[in-house]
């Protein structure tokens, strides 16, 4: 197969091109930069170029490969003050990959996320997100709508990611709570620490992707995730071990302060299973669990992480 791929020079994407070049697909990778393009043509993909707000450009790639995983997200406007911008702009390029797809029984690959799909439980695939008019559900809104591309003759589906998909390189959340735990000379979490997020290692996240383009039904949810839920309190103390620094728990209110733009997400408990992938796609994780690769100490060699 002939794959076009967003976001293919990002975290996760930068292992699902050789993932998928590994088992013999072709790979084209939009790149919106010169050293996004070298890395896909130094990874044996070809390259498209241009943004997510080129909508033509990803109409044409589409309409030209055998499927597209989509990957790419404004991260950096979200994550400066703009979420609802970033998802819009998403969902026009879901719209876009749609109309090209239309009719071709060919599959489209959505990467989204994991989390806050059941408070209080462990979510399954079954669970549906809150659509309430946020910023945030404007994200969820565009997963769903991404399902409802099977009806259109497309093989849609959704990989909901974990919070985490860690590994050496990383430069998420994990990378963010070891520079704040630095700069801080603390190792903190919110409350008594039991809240849990699921995890999964970036290449099992990416062996799942190739699954999904290669196999996946219309309609499918599927989940990146490893281990059901990992404890916040766990990982802040191995970030202490690793730091030499206490580790100390930060109250709810203060969360904001002590953790900057991360305070809003590190005390949700939000498990989640991934049984029913695994069942689906004969997925088998085998890559290190959270903890053990954070006790690898790649996590810590720089001191900017």
């Amino acid at each position: 197969m002939r794959i076009f791929v967003t976001g293919a020079s990002g975290w996760i994407g930068s292992a699902v091109v050789p993932e998928l070049i590994g088992a013999g697909h072709g790979v084209v990778g939009l790149a919106r930069s010169d050293a996004s393009a070298a890395a896909l043509t130094g990874a044996g993909a070809e390259v498209v170029r241009g943004t997510l707000d080129d909508l033509d450009v990803l109409r044409d790639a589409a309409a030209a490969s055998d499927g597209v995983i989509h990957l790419a997200f404004k991260h950096e406007t979200a994550f400066t003050g703009d979420f609802r911008g970033a998802a819009e702009a998403d969902r026009r390029a879901v719209d876009a990959f749609g109309d090209a797809l239309a009719g071709t029984d060919r599959p489209f690959v959505l990467a989204s996320g994991a989390v806050g799909l059941a408070p209080g439980r462990t979510a399954t695939e079954r669970d549906m997100p809150a659509i309430d008019g946020s910023p945030t559900s404007v994200r969820a809104a565009t997963a769903l709508a991404t399902l409802a591309l099977a009806p259109r003759g497309i093989r849609s589906s959704v990989v909901r990611l974990s919070p985490t998909c860690h590994g050496e390189g990383d430069n998420g959340f994990m990378a963010a709570l070891v520079g704040i735990a630095r700069a801080k000379g603390v190792s903190g979490y919110v409350g008594d620490g039991t809240n849990r997020w699921p995890a999964v290692h970036r290449l099992d996240a990416a062996r799942l992707f190739r699954l999904a383009v290669e196999q996946a039904p219309a309609g499918s949810v599927l989940h990146g995730v490893a281990e059901e839920g990992v404890p916040i309190r766990d990982i802040a103390e191995v970030i202490g071990r690793h730091l030499d620094v206490p580790v100390a728990s930060v109250a709810p209110e203060a969360a904001a302060d002590h953790f900057a733009w991360l305070g809003g997400f590190l005390g949700l408990d939000s498990p989640a299973s991934h049984a029913l992938t695994s069942e689906l796609l004969d997925w088998r994780p085998a890559h290190p669990r959270l903890v053990e690769d954070l006790d690898k100490g790649h996590y810590f060699h720089t001191p900017g992480a």
